[in-house]
């Protein structure tokens, strides 16, 4: 490359790793327990994660009904009506979320935990201890408490980002060219020994740092990403209930019956879970029974039916649009939630390189001398012809 292009990278290498370290080092450091929320929520008490030992199925003959489940969650929190109601991917437990109104925020809404092989409500809350934090780890993680507004604005820090691994795989080549893959110059200046360290982790982890940074891109616009799915698939499955005032929950007809009119349309899926009348993934007249893939490459993948909540009666059903595809597959590749334990253990390995990654960035930054920038060091390494500029990049 010539001096100028080499100037170039530097330049955006060195200011989009500076405007975005600070949060990557967050979400890094938040999302390294996020990777064993099962095992955190397990350890700390949530009840449905220390049930164990149930033989049966989510799909055994020996299951509760919808219907009575329903009722025994509300007749736990009386007044609320039902916003949503999920199944555990290969247990018999079901979890059904209750709230004042259709459009009550997440704060205001309560999750029980239910063993449909015995009726039992598992418990009246939202898990244990252990659950309590992952949760707080993961609004940090995804918003920072500022909802909407942090979601956007950590997603614009995802592609800085990027661009910052993008512009340092650039810029590898040509500062590396005269040493072997993997040299560190343990005896020489400890800046330039934390150089060689930054440029070998990153280059290492290079793969996973753009795979994670695109998929928190893409997690970080869930909000948009729903909305123009309620107003283009949503809103067009929906047309001839337009104008029709809302089913008020006393009209609500029977889950099973929904259910069964769904399965008759999409066969060999799983219900993922049903989002009731009202709610941001349904309308204010239908029961919406999100069904996910029976392999692990399409179970991530959701296929939508819609229910008349008062007739039973099935209205449309139809496969989720290509970016909520997106979203839906980005989110497990994001936390390696999709190989079990041993995937996670990479995952946190990675991590933690990437912590690695920005820390050194940042310790070459804070430390740099008083002459910066390609030309001084092209001045040190002897011309343009040798211009590396390795102690002045972070």
């Amino acid at each position: 490359m010539t001096r100028g292009m080499v100037r170039f990278w530097v330049q955006l290498h060195k200011w989009s790793s500076l405007a975005c370290t600070l949060f990557l080092l967050m979400l890094c450091l938040t999302g390294l327990p996020l990777i064993f929320h099962d095992e955190i929520d397990a350890l700390g008490g949530d009840p449905a994660m220390s049930v164990t030992g149930i033989a049966a199925s989510r799909d055994s003959p020996e299951l509760r009904p919808l219907d009575a489940m329903l009722a025994k969650a509300l007749a736990k929190r009386p007044g609320e009506i039902p916003l949503y109601m999920a199944f555990d991917s290969d247990r018999p437990l079901m979890t059904v979320t209750t709230g004042a109104r259709p459009d009550v925020p997440a704060s205001g809404m309560k999750i029980q935990n239910l063993n449909r092989l015995t009726g039992d409500v598992l418990e009246d809350g939202n898990g244990g201890p252990g659950h309590a934090m992952t949760e707080f780890l993961l609004q940090l993680h995804t918003d920072m408490f500022l909802g909407l507004p942090g979601e956007l604005f950590l997603g614009v820090m995802g592609l800085v980002f990027v661009i910052a691994v993008v512009s340092g795989i650039v810029l590898y080549a040509p500062f590396m060219r005269k040493l072997d893959f993997g040299t560190l110059r343990t005896t020489r200046s400890r800046r330039l020994k934390w150089l060689d360290y930054h440029n070998l982790v990153g280059i290492v982890a290079l793969a996973w740092m753009v795979v994670v940074g695109l998929t928190g891109v893409i997690n970080a616009f869930v909000t948009p990403i729903t909305k123009l799915w309620q107003a283009n698939e949503l809103a067009e499955m929906t047309r001839a209930y337009a104008g029709r005032p809302p089913l008020p929950p006393s009209r609500y007809g029977s889950l099973d019956v929904a259910m069964a009119a769904a399965r008759r349309a999409i066969p060999g899926m799983n219900p993922q879970f049903i989002a009731f009348p009202g709610g941001a993934f349904s309308s204010g007249h239908h029961y919406a029974v999100f069904f996910q893939g029976a392999t692990p490459l399409t179970e991530n993948l959701l296929t939508t039916a819609l229910v008349d909540a008062e007739t039973g009666q099935l209205t449309d059903a139809r496969p989720m649009p290509w970016y909520f595809k997106a979203l839906s597959l980005s989110r497990p590749l994001h936390f390696g939630d999709y190989g079990g334990l041993p995937l996670k253990l990479l995952w946190a390995m990675l991590d933690l390189f990437t912590i690695v990654v920005l820390g050194s960035g940042l310790y070459l930054w804070l430390g740099r001398g008083p002459e910066t920038g390609p030309r001084s060091a092209g001045r040190r390494a002897g011309g343009r012809a040798r211009i590396r500029l390795p102690e002045n990049v972070a």
